[in-house]
């Protein structure tokens, strides 16, 4: 077997390749590279489900990064147990070929009771007395420990929010290469979230982005000098693409005004009833599962959002088995934006009702993507003091709210999910062993074949 690492830089496509990225540009000088062309929709878990099973979301059941979770009648973004994902693992088929194989699975998603042999992945405490405290999810149970008392704690609020930057991705490239000389995986599959940040903040053609470039790629540098002295093969790939946008799609508002959406009022806010709803959109980037809940009334929904400004297309079933869709968790109906749109998951139609969650981080909570989590709201005049505080507050023990969040769907300036239209704007990958990659394009169903062959 040839140790093999994986490095997932999140973002990264051909189009940002340049001066600002010598350890890359080198790297791509003496290994084989090839466009992906990805799956739809082409965010995380679906992507990185595609690249570890070798199949489509139609069969691997991975339809987004959320969605409808019919049997509860409820929306759930974020989930982290491997057993959701259908199909063989990569490193199952390995351990096939080979009972001595072994894999490190380093912050890539559904990262929780896998079948590999060591992980780690972002995980918060929640004590019953309504805390969120920043932590990490081992197995082994006490890698965690060991990789904090040398490393310090998982920068947590560096990994996602206000705050996210490239701390994150420098502790996992720290802990990624701890773990290698620790245990020696045959595999090491390492996620790098960096330049997902800005690149949505700000969108790809902000100046802004060549600091990104260069922070990343001084972390990737290190990482992969690490690997070859390690004697490990290399491939380097990214999920997707983020291009730029100029504004969201308010897809619930469409369906509450029509008299779809359902909302419960909740203490004087408005939350959504999905349960009750006739149809609603969980919305993932440049995706929107719409659920409706009366078969006879699909039609009657397809033709309301396929007039709305924005809205590319409105798959029904036959779409969605076209694109690889057509799974039992999809929506009845799948809308892509246009290229430069997004769909935010706003419901409510005045923001003085608008849930408590809304203005917070929380993933968990909200039915559907919030990449305005990213910013703190403008409207706050001294941000650090409206901060600190809510900070004392928690610190003497009272309840707290972090309202800081924008409701300005308008402030995001990148998006991905849908199909790049540019080749060089998609998702790319790297791979040190020239032989291993018959053509300048290869599928996410590919990968999975692509890291077995450079395994053994």
């Amino acid at each position: 077997m040839n140790p093999t690492a994986v490095i997932n830089v999140v973002g990264l496509t051909e189009s940002l390749l340049g001066s600002d990225t010598p350890h890359l540009n080198a790297l791509r000088a003496s290994s084989a590279f090839a466009s992906i062309t990805t799956v739809t929709p082409a965010v995380t878990c679906s992507v990185q489900a595609s690249f570890v099973t070798g199949l489509p979301p139609s069969q691997h059941g991975i339809v987004g990064n959320g969605w409808y979770f019919r049997d509860l009648a409820q929306v759930w973004f974020w989930r982290q147990a491997n057993q959701l994902i259908h199909g063989e693992r990569v490193w199952d088929a390995a351990r096939r070929r080979d009972s001595g194989f072994t894999c490190a699975k380093m912050f890539w998603w559904y990262n929780m009771y896998s079948s590999v042999d060591y992980s780690v992945t972002p995980r918060p405490l929640y004590p019953a007395d309504g805390r969120k405290i920043p932590d990490i999810y081992s197995f082994p149970a006490d890698l965690g420990d060991r990789l904090k008392a040398g490393l310090g704690a998982f920068p947590f609020f560096n990994f996602w929010g206000p705050k996210a930057d490239i701390k994150s991705s420098e502790w996992i490239a720290e802990a990624s290469m701890k773990v290698d000389e620790w245990f020696a995986p045959t595999l090491l599959l390492v996620y790098l979230p960096h330049l997902d940040y800005n690149l949505q903040r700000h969108g790809p053609n902000d100046p802004r982005i060549r600091e990104d470039l260069r922070l990343i790629d001084k972390v990737c540098g290190k990482l992969i000098d690490h690997c070859r002295k390690r004697g490990r093969r290399l491939v380097v790939l990214s999920e997707y693409g983020i291009t730029p946008v100029n504004g969201s799609i308010e897809i619930n508002r469409v369906l509450r005004k029509a008299r779809l959406l359902q909302i419960r009022p909740e203490l004087g806010l408005e939350v959504l009833d999905p349960g009750a709803s006739d149809a609603f959109a969980v919305c993932d980037h440049q995706i929107a599962h719409v659920y409706v809940r009366n078969p006879a009334k699909v039609r009657e929904v397809q033709q309301l959002l396929q007039r709305v400004d924005g809205i590319e297309s409105v798959l029904d079933e036959a779409g969605k088995k076209e694109i690889g869709l057509d799974h039992e968790r999809s929506g009845e109906l799948v809308a892509i934006s246009k290229p430069d749109k997004w769909f935010s998951y706003y419901y409510w139609l005045d923001d003085a009702v608008a849930p408590d969650f809304a203005r917070t981080v929380d993933i968990h909570r909200k039915p559907g993507y919030d990449p305005a989590e990213l910013f703190v709201d403008p409207k706050i005049k001294i941000p650090p003091l409206k901060v600190g505080k809510i900070l004392l507050r928690k610190k003497l023990g009272f309840r707290y709210l972090m309202d800081v969040i924008p409701l300005d769907a308008g402030m995001v300036k990148g998006s991905h999910g849908r199909l790049t239209d540019r080749r060089e704007e998609g998702p790319l990958v790297m791979t040190s062993e020239r032989h291993l990659l018959k053509s300048d394009v290869i599928p996410a169903t590919g990968i999975k074949d692509l890291i077995l062959n450079s395994v053994f």
